[in-house]
């Protein structure tokens, strides 16, 4: 018997009449130091109103109560749980559910002090620290979720990154999802007549309507959300088939990049196949990389990465990489460029570098990284990154 099974039985027990201390352990089959925290457990933790009776020698509930078991109970491990999510809760989006789950806090709070803990080591202790987090305007924030949890329609105004451009849309919103540290709202896009995915940073405007939104099934959105890689949704295109240097697949062998991917190890390396729709976010992925992945399949895909590694498109041309002599850092400027504060102390690479993945032999001015992506490996140096 669990201990579920065994408060169910002692709550049953105690509503009757007094039972002493013999009687609940033959009635439960346990030993006396069970049925003690047993009792306790019910005492702290559920606020049960349990009574000694002298006279009879007996435990009951209190006459002038009517207790009845919670739907739910918690142990200790089980509470800090709780409250540790809460608090990871409250970090990803300030606010959200703070006039809900207020009492509550208070509650368990409460309860782990009796135990002994403190509840203030929940929020000292355990840390989020979100990574290109976008944050998006509470208010908007509170009239869009307000609409999706009601099943209303959306009146919005959106800023288009890709066309740098704004629209107003009625929308039917379906799903939250919150995303690599940013939030996008799933919706059903008149304007576009289909299902649309929307960054709710870039909502300069939301009103919520008396309408009732368009309602999708749950195969539907889950096709939607799930059937290819990243943010860009919608049915798989494509297969990309990725091959990895031994050292990255220490690492992307344990990483899940889609639920329906497959893997497998072939001679020290790992080959990773992830479905993909549109593959501007899997080409940021591939990309930080470096010459650490080579893309297999499909051929265009292959190709786009080529591309961006030749001539990158945010501005500089070609890109010479060259290592900083008094700091040893490994760095990428514009090529030809002798105002770079660094240009006089660093010495180009070698004319060629030949990397054992990626492209063949690849010129050392030809890698495009985001100012915030790390490149480990160039030369065979794993402690060297661009900084």
């Amino acid at each position: 018997m669990n201990r579920a099974e065994r408060i169910y039985r002692l709550h049953a027990l105690l509503r009757q009449r007094p039972h002493s201390l013999a009687q609940l352990m033959e009635a439960l089959e346990v030993s006396r130091a069970t049925l003690v925290r047993d009792l306790g457990y019910m005492r702290d933790f559920m606020g049960a109103p349990i009574d000694y009776d002298r006279a009879s020698n007996g435990y009951r509930y209190e006459e002038s109560t009517s207790f009845e078991l919670p739907g739910l109970w918690l142990n200790e491990s089980e509470l800090h749980a709780l409250l540790a999510s809460e608090r990871l809760l409250d970090l990803v989006q300030p606010g959200l559910l703070a006039p809900y789950l207020g009492p509550l806090r208070t509650r368990l709070r409460s309860l782990l002090s009796q135990s002994g803990h403190s509840a203030s080591a929940v929020s000292e202790r355990i840390l989020l620290q979100p990574v290109a987090a976008r944050p998006a305007e509470p208010q908007r924030f509170g009239i869009i979720t307000a609409a999706l949890l009601e099943g209303r329609q959306l009146r919005i105004r959106y800023h288009s990154r890709s066309k740098d451009s704004q629209s107003d849309r009625l929308i039917h919103p379906q799903r939250l999802l919150r995303y690599r540290d940013n939030w996008y709202l799933i919706a059903d896009c008149d304007h576009a007549r289909a299902l649309r995915t929307f960054s709710l940073d870039r909502i300069t405007h939301a009103e919520k309507l008396a309408g009732r939104a368009r309602v999708h099934d749950q195969q539907t959105l889950d096709r939607f959300l799930g059937a290819s890689f990243g943010i860009f949704s919608g049915n798989a295109s494509a297969w990309a088939v990725l091959r990895f240097s031994p050292e990255a697949s220490r690492w992307v062998a344990d990483e899940v990049w889609h639920p329906d991917q497959l893997g497998q190890w072939s001679e020290g390396s790992y080959e990773l196949q992830i479905p993909y729709s549109d593959p501007r976010e899997l080409l940021m992925d591939i990309l930080k990389y470096g010459p650490e992945v080579e893309v297999m399949a499909p051929k265009e895909l292959r190709e786009m990465v080529a591309e961006r590694l030749r001539y990158p498109s945010w501005g500089f041309g070609t890109l010479a990489v060259k290592e900083c002599k008094s700091s040893g850092a490994i760095l990428i400027i514009p090529h030809g460029d002798s105002e770079h504060p660094c240009a006089a102390a660093a010495r180009p690479s070698p004319p060629s570098h030949n990397p054992s993945w990626g492209f063949g032999t690849t010129s050392g001015a030809m890698y495009d990284l985001s100012p915030d992506s790390s490149y480990h490996n160039l030369h065979g140096d794993s402690e060297r990154s661009f900084q």
